[in-house]
């Protein structure tokens, strides 16, 4: 259960980063296509599919999207309900294809996402679909509590960039009017990032993910369950010779990024929260929340 007693601040503790290009460069093309998956194994149809596009090969968008929907799926119907002491929620048989079965069990007998303003706050009132765990995230902060306000969407013109940028599923849903709605009644905080996956299960179903962008050769740049993952790459022949890769992590643990500004505004007396909001944040390497 949730321990909100008064406690001091948080502040977040990770680990560097693996050194990727050192790595990987000057190995051959193969090499470095069957090393990074077994290096990174959450999100791997993004990374493989990363790779296989800055390699010029075409990509398909199932398997990515059915990775985004199992991650999305697995904190409604098991993770989140764990922090408010609620069993496993069963998931549907058809979930894997986005069946008939998935969508009321998302979005209650409606069946799809709320399109507006005033349909996104009915439905956290519903008590249908996934509402009843938004509903838990929003009673544990108000408005103002752990948001990170005023940072910069990530773009395809920016995720190389040096900087602080949102590299998020919520920025991904960000232009929609239910989302627009969610911020300004409760700010960029836990809700907004939460609810955010219910719109990109949306676009599973449909088949809306945003496709895969290779803009320059040698550059990828792929929809994952956390954000967008960026692959660059040279080679000389088969083999490569320059390599980066930036994630959503990498934008979510930089220094003054949201990680940081989550946590600076989160009320000290509210820091037993502290799981509850890294799990939403969700970064894909080890963070420990230490208390000052």
């Amino acid at each position: 259960m949730l321990d909100t007693g008064h406690h001091s601040a948080l502040r977040a503790q990770h680990a560097p980063g693996v050194p990727v290009s050192r790595l990987v460069v000057g190995r051959s093309v193969d090499d470095m296509a069957a090393l990074l998956p077994r290096l990174f194994n959450l999100c791997r149809a993004a990374q493989c599919a990363a790779v296989e596009a800055a390699l010029g090969q075409r990509v398909g968008g199932a398997k990515i999207g059915q990775e985004i929907l199992r991650d999305h799926l697995l904190k409604f119907h098991v993770t989140w309900p764990a922090f408010f002491g609620c069993p496993p929620c069963r998931l549907p048989a058809d979930w894997a294809d986005g069946g008939a079965e998935l969508r009321p069990a998302v979005f209650g007998p409606a069946g799809h996402a709320p399109a507006t303003a005033a349909d996104v706050l009915a439905f956290l009132d519903s008590g249908l679909g996934y509402a009843p765990v938004l509903k838990k995230i929003d009673g544990c902060f108000a408005k103002g509590e752990a948001v990170a306000e005023g940072v910069p969407p990530v773009s395809p013109q920016t995720i190389w960039a040096d900087g602080v940028f949102d590299n998020s599923v919520a920025v991904r849903a960000s232009g929609h009017p239910a989302m627009a709605a969610i911020a300004e009644r409760h700010g960029r905080g836990p809700l907004w990032r939460a609810a955010a996956r219910l719109f990109d299960i949306a676009a599973v179903i449909d088949g809306a993910i945003p496709p895969v962008a290779t803009p320059a050769p040698g550059e990828a740049i792929v929809p994952a369950a956390r954000g967008s993952y960026g692959v660059r790459l040279v080679r000389d022949g088969n083999t490569v010779t320059a390599f980066d890769r930036v994630t959503p992590t990498d934008h979510l643990l930089a220094k003054g990024g949201v990680l940081d500004r989550t946590l600076a505004s989160l009320p000290a007396h509210k820091a037993g929260l502290g799981p509850l909001l890294l799990d939403i944040l969700d970064p894909c390497s080890p963070v420990r929340l230490r208390e000052v």
